[in-house]
């Protein structure tokens, strides 16, 4: 094997062009509006998941809550989608790179900040000190609350990326070895190709759990700012 490990986390490119743009944008041909009277299967399936996605994360919101549903739903689309085209062979996942994961991250979480402070001032800054806390342990508090709150899209865009990145590199090390045990043994090759199967469904599972865990944390900062 003389590919390089992380040659598939590098960004693409054309005519010595980035195309990540136009792998970001990918992703929303998957997702027709419908247009006629009478939806197909597919629509039909397609809405029925947004709904029911819809009604488990937006049932805790408040009414100024329920008006970020276009925005929550459309993330979770767009990262599920993404995590799931970066399964398929000789493809790009944008959502193993850090620098993509923080731009989401950043944006949202600021977003609930700023909808917390300003509609619930009192309760956002409620949050820095907790009630009957010793007088010598204030200081030390406030500095250990903000520094969880600036860390929270971090860990975001840490779990996401570490999560993507840990099944790609899982995925391509069981698959060298594969390749590698067919000239050297055939019965271990063949345990190895079924181990990959079935990591590859795995990865399936998770790239869909983490596009919910993600909108569902925002979510919940959401929640807790309004």
């Amino acid at each position: 094997m003389n590919e390089n490990l992380f040659s598939s986390f590098t960004t693409p490119t054309m005519m010595g062009l980035p195309i990540v743009i136009l792998i970001i944008m990918f992703p929303s041909i998957l997702f027709p509006s419908p247009n006629r009277l009478i939806s197909n299967r597919l629509v039909s399936l397609q809405q029925w998941l947004i709904q029911l996605t819809t009604k488990q994360m937006l049932t805790i919101h408040s009414r100024k809550g329920q008006t970020w549903a276009l925005m929550l739903m459309s993330l979770i689309m767009f990262i599920g989608s993404t995590n799931l085209l970066g399964l398929l062979p000789h493809s790009f996942t944008p959502t193993t790179q850090l620098s993509m994961n923080l731009g989401m991250a950043i944006p949202l979480w600021t977003a609930t900040v700023v909808v917390g402070f300003r509609h619930k001032t009192k309760a956002s800054l409620a949050h820095f000190l907790p009630q009957g806390t010793p007088l010598p342990l204030i200081p030390m508090l406030v500095i250990i609350e903000t520094i969880s709150l600036f860390i929270q899209p971090v860990a975001l865009a840490v779990r996401l990326t570490a999560n993507i990145t840990a099944g790609h590199l899982l995925m391509h090390l069981i698959g060298g070895a594969a390749l590698a045990l067919m000239k050297i043994n055939t019965s271990i090759a063949l345990i190895t190709f079924v181990i990959l199967v079935l990591l590859t469904i795995l990865e399936f599972a998770v790239a869909l759990i983490q596009a919910y865990v993600f909108t569902l944390l925002v979510s919940l900062y959401l929640h807790d700012n309004t």
